[in-house]
C-alpha cells in the first residue's frame, strides 16, 4: 500500500537476502552453493579512540563483481538476525531472510549485481563479538567488550568492501537495525553509493541509556548472569528464550504462524521452539552492545550530507516503526534536500513484512533499482 501522503508512480522491482555466499544459481532463480566467509583486519580504531587488536567480519556474497568494481549492493541485517539474507545453505538449507528480493532476476538481480551481505561488528553470527576471546586476556570479552557505534559498524563494512575490490555501491539496503546502518552509510560515505533503501526503520535511534539499563536488568534475572560473565556458568539461555518469545510476538509471529498452526497451544509451542533455537546462538552481551549502539544512533542531524536517492519503506502493521513516523521522516529528508520516495507494505506481518511478504513490495524495489546507475 502506498501512503496517499507520498504516492508515486510505480516503477518495477524485486530484492535481497541473508547468511552465505552464492557461486551459482538454479534455473528457478534460487541462489545455491552459498558459503559463509570471513574478513579479518588488525588494529581497528573505533570512533571512541579504542583500538581493537583483531576484528573479524562474517559475510556472504551473491553474484559476480564487475571488473570496475562498481556493480555492488550492500545488504545490512537486523538487530538479532544474521548475514544470511539470500539463497539457501545446502540442498535443504535455511532460506535467507530477504530471499524473495535478492537473486537471479529478482529486484536485486544477482545476474547483474554483486551483492555483499555483511554481519555487524558485535553480532553473534561470526563477527567479533563479546562471546569471543579478548586477545589481551585470553577470556571472553563479555561486558568488557568496547562500546561501538553505527559509525564503527559501517567503517568495518567499508574495510570489508575495500578488501573485495568494491569501488562504488549501487545501493545499500536493509531492514530494522539494517535500516539504521543504511542511513549511517548515507551520511558517513555519501559519495560511495547511488541509492539507499532503509526498511522498517528510522534515521535515529530511541530509548536512550534507560533502554540499555532495562535490557541489562532483564538479562540479570537469569541466575547465571554473574554481571555478564556467564560463559563458564552455563549461559543465560533461559532468560534469552523468554525475551525472544516476547520479541517474536512483537514482530508479528502469531499472525505469521496462524495458518500453519491454527491451534493456539501448538502455535505457542512452535514459538518457544524457535526462541530456544535462537537463544543457543545469540549472546546476551551482544544484545547489550548493539542496543547501546542503536540508542546512540543519529543520522538525522547529518541528513544534508546524503547524496544518494532514498526509498523509505514501512510496513502498515509494524508496531516498532509504525507508518505514523513516515511523514516526519519524509519531511526531514525533503528539508535536507534529499531525493526520497516512500512506500508502505500492505501486510499483516508487522515488522517481519519486508522478508515474509516480499512480493508485496518487490516491484517497488525493482522500480527504484532501475532508476540507479547500474541498478537495472
Amino acid at each position: 500500500m502506498v501512503s496517499p501522503l507520498f504516492r508515486r508512480p510505480l516503477l518495477a522491482a524485486l530484492a535481497a537476502a541473508p547468511f552465505v555466499t552464492a557461486t551459482a544459481a538454479s534455473a528457478q532463480g534460487e541462489l545455491v552453493n552459498i558459503e559463509k566467509k570471513f574478513f579479518t583486519m588488525k588494529e581497528f580504531r573505533l570512533e571512541s579512540g579504542t583500538v581493537m587488536p583483531d576484528v573479524r567480519i562474517a559475510y556472504e556474497t551473491y553474484g559476480t563483481l564487475a571488473p570496475d568494481g562498481r556493480n555492488a549492493v550492500l545488504l545490512t541485517h537486523g538487530y538479532t538476525s544474521s548475514q544470511h539474507m539470500a539463497g539457501r545453505v545446502g540442498a535443504n538449507g535455511a532460506e535467507g531472510s530477504w530471499d524473495g528480493l535478492v537473486g537471479p532476476g529478482k529486484a536485486i538481480d544477482t545476474n547483474r549485481l554483486f551483492v555483499v551481505s555483511s554481519n555487524m561488528l558485535g553480532s553473534s553470527y561470526g563477527s567479533t563479538n563479546p562471546a569471543q576471546l579478548n586477545p589481551k586476556t585470553g577470556k571472553p570479552y563479555g561486558p568488557d567488550f568496547p562500546t561501538i557505534t553505527l559509525v564503527d559498524i559501517v567503517n568495518a563494512q567499508k574495510a570489508l568492501l575495500d578488501s573485495l575490490g568494491v569501488k562504488h555501491l549501487v545501493a545499500v539496503a536493509g531492514p530494522s537495525f539494517g535500516g539504521y546502518q543504511t542511513f549511517q552509510w548515507g551520511v558517513t560515505y555519501p559519495d560511495f553509493m547511488d541509492g539507499l533503501v532503509p526498511v522498517v526503520s528510522a534515521p535515529k535511534g530511541s530509548g536512550g541509556e534507560a533502554s540499555v539499563k532495562a535490557l541489562i536488568d532483564a538479562l540479570a534475572k537469569d541466575p547465571n548472569w554473574n554481571g555478564g560473565h556467564y560463559y563458564e556458568n552455563g549461559g543465560i539461555t533461559k532468560v534469552l528464550t523468554e525475551m525472544r518469545v516476547a520479541t517474536l510476538k512483537r514482530y508479528g509471529i502469531d499472525e505469521q504462524l496462524a495458518a500453519q498452526f491454527p491451534d493456539k497451544e501448538k502455535r505457542e509451542a512452535e514459538i518457544v521452539r524457535r526462541a530456544e533455537t535462537w537463544s543457543k546462538v545469540f549472546d546476551g552481551n551482544s544484545l547489550v552492545v548493539l542496543r547501546r549502539a542503536s540508542v546512540n544512533f543519529d543520522a538525522e542531524k547529518d541528513m544534508p550530507k546524503i547524496k544518494a536517492k532514498v526509498l523509505y519503506v514501512i510496513s502498515r502493521t509494524d508496531k516498532l516503526f509504525p507508518p505514523s513516523i513516515a511523514p516526519g521522516v519524509m519531511e526531514k529528508l525533503k528539508a535536507a534536500g534529499v531525493t526520497a520516495d516512500y512506500f508502505e507494505i500492505d501486510s499483516e506481518l508487522g515488522h517481519s513484512a519486508s522478508g515474509l511478504d516480499a512480493a508485496k513490495w518487490a516491484p517497488r524495489l525493482k522500480a527504484f533499482m532501475a532508476t540507479l546507475p547500474r541498478g537495472a
